[in-house]
């Protein structure tokens, strides 16, 4: 059923960075566009060339305005997004997309039409512009409601009661209702490291207090207090987006013979006997750290696929280090170790996966629920890796790997422990159960098109 109004809407979409942010705002501009307004996809040629291709029958109302990134001193030359930088070279990329000012207003002077920009957390820069040309901010955060919560007010954001790292490991007063939503020490240090002069928190507060509305990849039948706390907050319209499930017949098939393999492999196991682990393109784990996670997946004695992607910006030779010598041969007759890309949502919907050993991106975590799969939780990297870890904990649909929480350190015993307890043990049966009971919500279309179909008609009427 089509809600739309008569009157197309010409809307510009100016995501951050990184695929975890390009990919769902693709997601939504596709919709927006199937409703028959047009959309002007703003980023740069390498994180459009990344995007999937468009189906036809959109292609007409979806224009990509590529912005050339401009050099500046520190970013390697060539780079365009995150997942091509070690966490400390970030604030360089968020130094080059705040120069891409100049390239943005020239665009929306020759594009008088475009009277709504839907932006990400990143362009503080922004309002100014928007104002002068008479054009409506909408901010998507691309995170779920509780991470968006924890934030708090732009107060809040501005210092309020959080002044040292060690604040932010505490659930904060105004997340009134029973939750373990905060920071761990060691995740705090590591989100240090990203931060430019202009910090996340100052970045998201000005995109907050001048947008009409604040869209979350959210929805009411997951996260209904944390929504109700960021409406009381931030006193504007939260619209959720619902979570953006991918559709497996969305998903091209690049890299099919690979599947064919695969599948091939998988057919010979057991219903939910192996797990799968990918840790996200942007993982800061050391060396040292890496082969403890290899140990802790090998004690654990059953089957696997383990994706393991190359760190940016390091020679070969060390890529080949990360997974320790002769671990391969070991578990040669129950594991795979895959390098580079891999049909994710394929494998976790193959009925031999009962578990995924994910990073907690939120978009792997709603790909594993949409399959009805247990969680083995392993926050690392930046961003709200650790709360979206913390959430899924207390929700009990997955369990998180134990860390020390000011070093991040582990043993491989609590690895695999925590992998047979959510894969296998008696005790694990809850959470097996719950994620499976999830998938009337992460993996339902209809859901997620309701709520887009919300939202539309929320932008028709601004």
């Amino acid at each position: 059923m089509d809600f739309s109004t008569n009157k197309q809407l010409h809307i510009a979409v100016f995501p951050w960075l990184a695929y975890g942010h390009t990919a769902p705002f693709l997601q939504v501009s596709q919709f927006l566009a199937q409703k028959g307004h047009r959309i002007y996809y703003v980023s740069t040629p390498k994180n459009i060339s990344r995007l999937p291709k468009l189906p036809p029958n959109l292609s007409s109302n979806i224009t990509f305005i590529p912005l050339s990134l401009p050099q500046v001193d520190g970013l390697p030359p060539g780079v365009e997004s995150t997942s091509e930088l070690p966490i400390h070279k970030v604030p360089f990329l968020k130094k080059a997309h705040d120069k891409l000012e100049t390239q943005l207003v020239e665009f929306l002077e020759s594009s008088p039409q475009v009277k709504l920009i839907i932006h990400d957390f990143c362009p503080y820069w922004l309002p100014p512009v928007a104002t002068q040309s008479g054009i409506s901010l909408v901010y998507f955060s691309i995170f779920n409601a509780s991470s968006n919560a924890f934030m708090g007010s732009p107060s809040d954001m501005l210092g309020g009661s959080r002044r040292s790292p060690e604040d932010f490991t505490v659930v904060p007063e105004w997340m009134d209702y029973p939750n373990n939503i905060a920071f761990k020490l060691h995740e705090m240090a590591s989100h240090q490291e990203c931060e430019d002069t202009v910090t996340d928190l100052e970045r998201c507060r000005t995109m907050l207090l001048n947008c009409k509305i604040m869209a979350v990849r959210a929805c009411y039948e997951f996260e209904p207090e944390a929504l109700r706390v960021l409406s009381r907050i931030h006193q504007k319209p939260i619209v959720p987006l619902g979570l953006l499930p991918p559709s497996l017949s969305s998903i091209q098939d690049k890299g099919d013979e690979n599947w064919e393999a695969l599948k091939k492999w998988l057919d010979t196991k057991q219903e939910k006997s192996a797990f799968y682990v990918a840790l996200g393109s942007e993982v800061n784990l050391s060396l040292e750290l890496m082969h403890e996670l290899a140990y802790g997946i090998e004690k654990s004695e059953l089957p696997f696929i383990w994706v393991v992607r190359k760190p940016p910006l390091v020679e070969q030779q060390s890529a080949e280090n990360m997974i320790p010598p002769g671990f391969e041969e070991r578990v040669s007759n129950r594991g795979l170790v895959l390098r580079g890309w891999a049909p994710q949502l394929k494998i976790l919907a193959h009925s031999s996966i009962g578990g995924f050993l994910t990073h907690c991106g939120w978009s792997s975590v709603i790909e594993s629920l949409g399959s009805g799969k247990p969680l083995i939780l392993f926050p690392i990297g930046s961003s709200d890796l650790g709360l979206v870890a913390r959430l899924m904990h207390g929700k009990k649909v997955g369990l998180e790997i134990e860390r020390n929480d000011v070093d991040g350190s582990f043993t491989s015993e609590l690895v695999a422990q925590s992998i047979k307890r959510v894969m296998v043990d008696s005790e694990g049966e809850q959470l097996r159960t719950n994620a499976h009971a999830m998938k009337v919500i992460f993996g339902n279309m209809e859901l997620s098109n309701k709520y887009l179909n919300e939202f539309t008609q929320t932008l028709e009427t601004i």
